[in-house]
């Protein structure tokens, strides 16, 4: 059944808290990995029709008689689930390298077990009131992963982040009752048949128009960007790489992306503003990330500029904008996580995150560097790697919808983002090494692996790109 997803990571959390269960403390990081690995080969290779129809799970286990809610596991899903898994796998790898003491650790791993199966809950729901639960689970367990560490700059990113997502909690709980009054109902296809039939209707417009400010609010998307810096760069390293690769994806961006595609429909304001938030994101973002002396930050505000071209693909319509949408969300989930996973390396080995305190680190942090360079090369959309060709999708979708104007700012705007990336590349791993980074070593096992497999996943995916465009797209009609 597709509710495993939800109810394996909540079982390990019962597990772990079991009364007496000393061991629970130093398992809770490797039963947090291993339930990442099963959820990334569950949803890699088990086949779909294998999470659906019933099951053997008692009653009192029955999520979607509990919940009142279907989950099944569509193509859009599995791409999330995998992201989640390689994410939620590539942070627990952090944490532990980062050496944190067994109560620090035991604390992770329970809050990102409940943060994942959060994330896996908004995947499946099919329901707007069970979405926003799952929302306020994964709202909540991400706010008190922020101040894990009880510092004074975790607590000002954490109270940030917790009055904007407590004003998009409002305007998604308004939205939710103005709907059910509206339709009837909260399921996705009543929803979406209610909105059909009130076509022109004031409550529908605020309805809508305030769900999709508040998913704006979880996605960071410009102008409700505010709080994601100051949470991406306080939070502890492994925090920041959950928060930054697949957090805000799914709360925001991936749940923009369903309910556009299943609830909303495709009305051409809502493609318009679509097109304007993902524009205004892309230049924003950027010129912030030029700006910026602190690695993390810097990377923050790149991620405000990657999301605006996830958005930017979901204007473009249905169809070839909401692949390319999908695409572009899996493939800055991949770099985006192995950038920061390469920030927390150098933060703890040069003990500075001042790009301007560090240089030459590719001679003494070789791998790092190399694989810097491959994430590098994929955000900026350069060929041969996975970043290109779902930013060339984006682009491919936004001039098919009738947006030539959009599309060729949107592959200009594409050096804004070299810029600073390679800004980045020069001033931290290029040149001769400063005199106080003599003693900088390579980053040890724990954080080398998941920068390796994820410059692997993007290298590959990135070749073999062609392959899935002709299998997958040429039979349905696009144009590549």
């Amino acid at each position: 059944m597709a509710a495993l997803f939800i109810l394996v990571p909540v079982l390990v959390v019962v597990f772990l808290n079991l009364p007496h269960f000393r061991l629970g403390t130093r398992l809770a990081l490797y039963l947090a990995g291993v339930a990442c690995l099963a959820q990334g080969a569950a949803a890699l290779l088990v086949p779909a029709a294998a999470w659906e129809g019933p099951g053997a799970l008692p009653r009192w286990l029955d999520l979607p008689a509990l919940l009142g809610t279907t989950f099944p596991v569509d193509a859009l899903g599995r791409v999330v689930l995998l992201a989640i898994a390689l994410v939620g796998l590539c942070a627990v790898l952090v944490a532990r390298y980062a050496r944190e003491d067994r109560q620090d650790a035991f604390r992770f791993g329970n809050l990102l077990l409940l943060a994942v199966a959060g994330m896996n809950g908004i995947v499946l729901a099919r329901d707007l009131f069970v979405l926003y639960v799952f929302l306020e689970i994964t709202a909540v367990a991400s706010l008190v992963l922020i101040v894990l560490e009880r510092g004074r700059a975790a607590f000002e990113g954490a109270f940030k982040y917790m009055i904007l997502s407590a004003v998009a909690t409002a305007m998604l709980l308004a939205a939710v009752a103005l709907l059910l009054i509206v339709s009837g109902g909260t399921s996705f296809e009543v929803v979406a048949r209610g909105l059909h039939a009130a076509e022109g209707s004031r409550l529908a417009l605020v309805a809508v128009a305030l769900f999709l400010c508040g998913l704006a609010i979880k996605a960071g998307v410009v102008p409700f960007h505010g709080w994601l810096p100051d949470a991406y760069t306080s939070a502890p390293p492994a925090v920041s790489v959950l928060l930054a690769g697949i957090v805000t994806k799914t709360t925001g961006v991936y749940t923009l992306v369903r309910l556009v595609d299943a609830v909303i429909g495709w009305a051409p304001a809502v493609r318009q503003a679509l097109l304007a938030l993902g524009m205004l994101s892309i230049v924003v973002g950027a010129l912030g990330a030029l700006a910026q002396r602190d690695l993390k930050r810097m990377l923050s505000y790149s991620s405000v500029s990657q999301v605006g071209y996830v958005v930017l693909g979901l204007g473009a319509g249905p169809g070839l904008g909401v692949a390319a949408a999908a695409f572009h969300l899996f493939n800055h989930a991949v770099f985006k996580t192995l950038l920061f996973v390469n920030a927390a390396a150098v933060e703890r080995e040069a003990r500075t995150r001042d790009m301007e305190a560090l240089g030459g680190l590719s001679s003494r942090m070789p791998v790092t560097g190399a694989t810097s360079v491959v994430a590098m090369l994929s955000t900026a959309g350069l060929p041969p790697f996975a970043g290109f060709w779902s930013k060339l999708l984006v682009v491919v979708a936004v001039w098919r919808a009738g947006h030539p104007l959009v599309a060729a700012a949107a592959v200009l705007l594409s050096v804004l983002t070299l810029a600073y990336l390679l800004a980045m590349q020069r001033r931290v791993f290029f040149g001769e090494p400063a005199p106080a980074l003599a003693g900088v070593r390579e980053a040890g096992g724990w954080a080398l692996a998941p920068a390796v497999l994820l410059a692997a996943v993007t290298v590959a995916l990135g070749l073999a790109a062609p392959w899935l465009f002709h299998t997958f797209l040429l039979p349905v009609g696009s144009i590549l």
